[in-house]
């Protein structure tokens, strides 16, 4: 765990933590830190598996990370994927991030190509607790 305070380092961060993705079957390496409420940053990079439904994404490795270490309000995460244009998260991940509160998503390339965007832009209506019937 680290602080980093700036978009750009975080950004920074997370195209650190795309040198440890494990892709041999896709090789496209991923990336990803996420910022908590305390400010405290966690990384993670994508995990494949040859079973494919097995692998994790780069996202929910570094929110499961925080969210271990007792962080339970996130802010903000940036992700790094191979490629020319930046890569937006997949549903799942969008949906494990409406669960812990992230509300700002930044894509980058390698070569630095960015676009960021509200989690609500990419998850408008997500699945959260409170659908669900009162205990």
């Amino acid at each position: 765990m680290t602080r980093l305070g700036s978009d750009a380092a975080l950004v920074s961060a997370a195209a650190r933590a795309r040198g440890a993705a494990y892709a041999p079957y896709s090789r496209f390496r991923v990336g990803a830190a996420v910022r908590t409420a305390s400010g405290a940053v966690y990384t993670g990079a994508n995990i494949e598996n040859a079973s494919y439904g097995l692998s994790h994404c780069a996202e929910r490795v570094a929110i499961h990370k925080a969210v271990s270490e007792g962080h339970r309000r996130l802010e903000v995460i940036a992700v790094v994927a191979d490629g020319t244009s930046p890569a937006m998260p997949c549903g799942a991940c969008r949906q494990v991030m409406a669960e812990f509160g992230v509300r700002r998503v930044i894509v980058a390339t390698p070569t630095g190509r960015r676009r960021v965007r509200t989690l609500r832009q990419l998850l408008p209506e997500p699945f959260l607790a409170d659908r669900l019937p009162p205990k």
